[in-house]
């Protein structure tokens, strides 16, 4: 088969999948209130396009989107938001995703880049007493669930290799492998 065939049947076939799937995707609204959830940031990489400057990551030194992820203590995948250009920062990016929006949040835990949120973060790295350097220390140990759930997310070969359709498509094709994330997850 050529590429350019295959590139038809990909283009005819994400958005339509995404229609169908579209139910499986957990919002911010489907998240539990009771539960604790752990909140990070990963970014997808595309190519660098030149029309899209919107797309480079300056901390992350590439091209991308950001999507913000919510899993639960045990590491199971909760929530994902809609991509964002990667340009911004963690925290900046969780307010435009909505989660943070009349809901307690002060029982969600989340890294340094999310300080300022209402959300538990570690102490900066001072002149720290003992209690918290343990506090980092069990804090961070607590949120090896998102990067395991983040690193399981990305095994997916689309969101672990640069993106090479045209940049307007990049949304609707996350959406989609999401989607099908939650729904094998589902069965």
């Amino acid at each position: 088969m050529s590429q350019p065939t295959i590139s038809r049947a990909i283009t005819a076939l994400t958005p339509v999948l995404g229609k169908i799937l579209h139910d499986h995707i957990s919002t911010a609204d489907d998240l539990d209130e009771q539960a604790r959830h752990i909140v990070d940031g990963t970014l997808p990489p595309c190519w660098s396009w030149a029309s899209r400057p919107g797309l480079y990551s300056t901390r992350h030194r590439r091209t991308g989107v950001n999507v913000q992820v919510a899993s639960t203590l045990d590491g199971r995948l909760a929530w994902v938001s809609d991509p964002i250009d990667g340009r911004h920062h963690d925290t900046h990016r969780i307010r435009q995703s909505g989660i943070l929006e009349d809901r307690d949040t002060t029982t969600r835990l989340a890294d340094k880049g999310y300080i300022g949120s209402d959300m538990i973060t570690p102490f900066r790295k001072r002149e720290q007493p003992q209690w918290q350097k343990d506090f980092n220390f069990h804090h961070n140990k607590t949120r090896v669930a998102v990067e395991r759930t983040i690193a399981h997310l990305t095994t997916w070969r689309i969101l672990h290799t640069d993106y090479r359709r045209p940049p307007h498509t990049f949304p609707t094709t996350i959406t989609t492998v999401i989607s099908l994330y939650f729904y094998a997850r589902s069965e």
